[in-house]
């Protein structure tokens, strides 16, 4: 039967796999706290529940299940309790990166049908999937430079794990990527055709599983058996991300002849100049990190991104808010970015977002 746990998500036991259906399409599924709890608690249960072989988690569109997996989290929130000092904000940071822990250390097979829209907050209950399904319809982005943000929830984590510096150029430029490019940027393993979704999903119910493998080996004869190749020139992406600085990366985009270099500049001439500045620092930090590291040095960013007091400004002052504004509120698409120019970003203004603003025992993922 299905379980309301949270009207904008839907759980139930089919045959012996515990099964998520995200539903709410008119937002492409969008992560309220309220979601992030009610997940939290379902694959805690289902955790320790012997009947439970795996997890299978899907998405609801416009038409009905699959379609779009999830979009992110809700930035309108962010906007609207980061400008009335709401604390539900500091809440949903906390536990959504630590959902994104538990996703990634899950002791059963978590499988993502990542079809449609996966970008943000989706990327981050997915990429700790042991099967990352997608399909032709997939649309795979971490987007957050796009508003005054960095790629969070364990983004440092899986970007820094892509081949080469691909991950500094996703990161950076937020590209999006189809299903076929997300499986050669290592952030998808299986290509499963949308019109093959349905019956799948509804084989889990009659398909008599012995272990969590099988349920996995199962999709897996689903999938799309051909090559992907990368779609960016891999050699230019190396070169120019691997670069140590965002203003060298910038001199060398300008001079290199080609038409994508040309389109990522402009690209990247749109975003918060500070935080491309952070972004790399993060991507370059996260590398050498755990994922529970990582994921607490996003904490401590998400916090200074919404209290920048570092950098003596209020919320409302924020790259984050304004990125948000320009967005997706007033619609605008003319963020007046602090500084204007990467040239004008100075050290201090970066080192300190990567402070914490909490002693280590004090951390609100000091448990991770």
């Amino acid at each position: 039967m299905t379980d309301p746990i949270d009207p904008l998500m839907h759980t139930e036991v089919r045959g012996r796999v515990g099964c998520i259906t995200l539903d709410r399409p008119k937002a492409l599924n969008a992560l309220s706290l309220p979601m992030i709890r009610a997940l939290t608690t379902v694959l805690r249960g289902w955790r320790e529940d012997s009947r439970i072989l795996a997890v299978a988690i899907r998405g609801t569109g416009k038409e009905g299940p699959f379609g779009a997996f999830c979009a992110g989290g809700d930035i309108r929130f962010f906007h609207q309790a980061a400008l009335s000092g709401d604390p539900a904000l500091e809440d949903f940071f906390t536990e959504e990166y630590a959902l994104n822990h538990l996703i990634h250390t899950y002791p059963k097979p978590y499988i993502a049908f990542m079809d449609g829209i996966c970008m943000g907050g989706g990327m981050g209950i997915s990429q700790g999937a042991s099967l990352r399904i997608v399909t032709e319809r997939s649309k795979l982005a971490m987007p957050e430079t796009n508003i005054g943000l960095f790629p969070d929830v364990g983004g440092g984590y899986f970007l820094s794990r892509c081949a080469g510096y691909l991950g500094e150029y996703l990161a950076l430029t937020g590209r999006m990527l189809s299903g076929g490019e997300a499986i050669a940027a290592g952030l998808a393993d299986a290509l499963v055709d949308s019109g093959r979704l349905a019956p799948l999903w509804e084989s889990l119910a009659s398909t008599p599983f012995e272990t969590g493998e099988a349920v996995e080996r199962w999709c897996q004869t689903h999938q799309t058996k051909e090559g992907f190749r990368a779609s960016w020139p891999v050699v230019e992406v190396d070169g120019i991300f691997g670069l140590p600085s965002v203003p060298a990366i910038m001199g060398a985009l300008a001079s290199a002849p080609s038409d994508w270099a040309a389109e990522t500049a402009a690209a990247l001439r749109k975003r918060s100049p500070l935080m491309l500045h952070v972004v790399l620092e993060q991507i370059r930090r996260a590398r050498g990190m755990g994922l529970a590291d990582d994921l607490r040095m996003e904490r401590d960013l998400v916090r200074h991104c919404f209290h920048p007091a570092h950098l003596g400004r209020s919320a409302s002052a924020s790259e984050t808010v304004e990125g948000i504004r320009a967005l997706a509120v007033d619609k605008d698409h003319t963020p007046r970015w602090n500084p204007a120019r990467i040239e004008d970003v100075l050290p201090d203004m970066v080192n300190g977002f990567f402070r914490s603003p909490w002693p280590a025992w004090a951390h609100p993922l000091s448990h991770l």
